[in-house]
């Protein structure tokens, strides 16, 4: 008779404290998907889009990635840092990516963000405070064939900035009642990472539409998603008022109306409408830039997120907006920074915040039939 054996875990410093949702230890995942993550989003902005950052921080535990990005727009220059590292184990480890860091200062409430890539030619340390409760979105699942490639949650909040960044030794006092922006957390488990083969291919044409718009308005503020197939069908959808520090009001219903630039999947024009219980909220959002999300990693070539780029890598680049090809595929993706009008029973109120874009494939409400051909 041999030597009993036992199947182990890996225990880290995380497993003190009572989070666990499984027999496991929290160092491993539900599933062993490759494409599980655990990701971080921020941005601020002024009204007038002089100032404009993000940043955006992703953990593949079954990859052993964690990256990062971090972007500023100054002028017409979008300039960016990225980092990428082996993941350590131990998730109070995981929001530090080379020369980018994150701080947890009160869990939803305050966070602290820290860059120092002075070879890049970014420096930064901003502090977020929430404005609003988090709006916990609908689960967002998909399946292509009988193959889960989607099942992930997503929180959304709200809020305002202070600190400073610098851009080529130039700094910027970021001041709150001035700059405001929006985070999101998501964590479960969707495409990240070069492809992994998993058995015969499933013939499907790529597409993808979504839309995703947080706006900030004096006392409080909304959020809507929505994801439709190439027919307009809607697959994924939520909204909500976000009223300081009361629970968010989720609404019954969203729609909304695009007009895309012509030779472009960017948006020109969009309104969007709400219905609550005992109101009917309308938005209408007027385009000041477009932030492609190339710059935090998003479609980038070099720097795709969840992918091995060694042991320990930092790097940078930096281009002119707006962008000479926005049909090419890794600049399809942007935030479009919008002076937002918001009209409801009680009266008018002007804010700014932003319409996310992701177009990719046919869309037959917008007129798109192929992978990326653009607007008429």
């Amino acid at each position: 008779m041999g030597p009993m054996t036992t199947v182990t875990g890996m225990i880290t410093s995380f497993d003190d404290w009572p989070v666990h949702q499984s027999h496991l230890p929290v160092a491993h995942t539900a599933t062993g998907d490759p494409n599980h993550y655990d990701r971080y989003f921020f941005n601020g902005y002024d009204e007038t889009g002089g100032t404009f950052f993000a940043l955006a921080m992703g953990l593949y535990p079954n990859r052993h990635v964690m990256d990062a990005s971090f972007s500023v727009i100054r002028g017409d220059e979008q300039v960016n840092v990225h980092a990428s590292a082996r993941a350590h184990v131990d998730r109070m480890r995981c929001t530090v990516v080379g020369p980018i860091s994150i701080e947890i200062l009160e869990p939803l409430v305050s966070h602290r963000i820290t860059v120092e890539a002075p070879e890049q030619g970014l420096r930064a340390e901003l502090t977020m405070t929430a404005s609003s409760q988090p709006f916990e979105e609908p689960v967002f699942e998909q399946r292509l064939g009988v193959r889960e490639t989607m099942r992930y949650t997503r929180l959304t909040q709200l809020g305002r900035w202070s600190g400073w960044i610098e851009v080529d030794g130039v700094r910027e006092d970021i001041q709150p009642e001035r700059v405001t922006g929006s985070r999101d957390r998501s964590w479960g488990v969707r495409g990240v990472g070069e492809r992994v083969s998993i058995g015969a291919p499933v013939v499907s044409a790529p597409q993808f539409f979504w839309l995703w718009a947080p706006v900030c308005f004096d006392g409080f503020g909304t959020m809507f998603d929505i994801n439709e197939y190439a027919d307009g069908e809607r697959w994924h959808h939520s909204g909500a008022l976000l009223t300081g520090r009361s629970p968010a009001t989720p609404a019954w219903s969203v729609d909304y109306d695009i007009e895309w630039a012509a030779g472009t999947r960017h948006m020109q024009s969009f309104e969007l409408r709400y219905r609550f219980k005992d109101e009917t909220v309308s938005l209408a959002f007027q385009p000041i830039k477009h932030f492609q999300m190339f710059g935090l990693g998003y479609m980038h070539p070099e720097w795709t997120h969840g992918a091995w780029k060694g042991e320990s890598s930092v790097g940078g680049d930096r281009f002119r907006l707006p962008v000479p090809d926005p049909m090419a595929l890794h600049h399809i993706h942007v935030q479009t920074l919008s002076r937002v009008t918001c009209t409801r029973p009680a009266g008018v109120s002007t804010g700014t915040g932003i319409l996310e874009t992701l177009v990719l494939g046919a869309h037959e409400p917008s007129g798109f039939t192929g992978l990326a051909d653009g607007a008429a």
